[in-house]
């Protein structure tokens, strides 16, 4: 080590040459020279404190270098009170408390003041019924969860699968007949993206709308329509607007829907076909022999 000098200016010189130490530097530098000049006694388990800081840097600093640091802080938190202790969930119907908590990753030692509320959000808002969620964390130890749920617009039918949608024809879950098996079907392809704007035409007409439990989507062109009690009513490939208003008509005025039929077929423009029952077709023909004069005479052939 260079000998220092100390002039009247109080400026730290080597003695070999004219550096002057910047003024940070000249307490440290003068406590050195004490130190080798033997006027400074180390303190008793000096070495040893060195030793331990020293230590104590290095695992810092591995624990930095390896990105071991929220991990640590982490475990440090959780064992000074800090762990999360108790999630509330609110504004969930369909979505369990129990898929919400195995989706947050918690382990009873999981500290709030680690835990990545946004990144937990992401995870619940990708649970089948949830829209949309907010995570905030609580302090010391509560994290809530607020869960905004998808609304089931119809069943829509495709092949033998069914499953809940959206009114934007959106996919939620697969249907397995529970609580929503009262909302319209609507099926075939095509019958998911085109259906709710067709039903929004059907609502126009209540009392027809009260009675469709099926839409019907055909050729991915046109709708058939099944009724409560089983009728099925045929609509034109254009024109489905004229057709459900002359439906709703007939039926408000002629009680059409009430009478014993099968179908109703509407696809031609300037006529009506009526299916009906077997019941109802021989109470017909039976009314048309009579009109007829060929009243059945007992024994005799027609």
């Amino acid at each position: 080590m260079f000998p220092l000098t100390t002039r009247q200016s109080g400026a730290v010189r080597l003695a070999g040459g004219d550096f002057v130490l910047p003024r940070w530097l000249r307490r440290p530098a003068r406590f050195m020279q004490r130190v080798n000049a033997g006027e400074v006694e180390a303190p008793r388990y000096g070495a040893t404190i060195a030793s331990a800081l020293l230590l104590g840097a290095a695992v810092a600093y591995g624990t930095v270098a390896g990105g071991h640091m929220p991990q640590v802080v982490e475990a440090v938190t959780a064992r000074t009170g800090f762990a999360i202790a108790k999630v509330n969930v609110a504004g969930n119907r369909e979505t369990s408390e129990i898929d919400v908590l195995q989706v947050l990753g918690l382990d009873g030692w999981t500290a709030l003041m680690g835990f990545d509320a946004e990144a937990a959000r992401e995870r619940i808002a990708a649970l089948p019924w949830v829209e949309r969620a907010a995570v905030r964390k609580v302090y010391p130890g509560t994290v809530d969860v607020d869960i905004v749920e998808k609304l089931p617009f119809a069943i829509w039918q495709q092949g033998s699968k069914l499953f809940l949608i959206e009114k934007d024809g959106s996919v939620i879950v697969p249907f397995n007949g529970s609580k929503f098996a009262s909302l319209p079907m609507v099926i075939g392809s095509g019958a998911r993206d085109s259906g709710p704007a067709f039903i929004a035409k059907i609502d126009r007409h209540p009392d027809l709308a009260r009675r469709v439990r099926a839409y019907i989507r055909v050729g991915e062109r046109r709708w058939d329509l099944r009724l409560d009690d089983g009728v099925t009513v045929k609509l034109p490939e254009a024109g489905e607007e004229l057709a459900l208003a002359t439906l709703s008509r007939l039926d408000r005025e002629e009680g059409l829907l009430s009478r014993d039929i099968t179908s109703i077929d509407m696809r031609l423009p300037d006529r009506l076909a009526i299916g009906l029952s077997p019941e109802s077709a021989e109470a017909h023909e039976a009314a048309m022999r009579e009109r007829l004069g060929l009243k059945k005479k007992s024994g005799a052939r027609i």
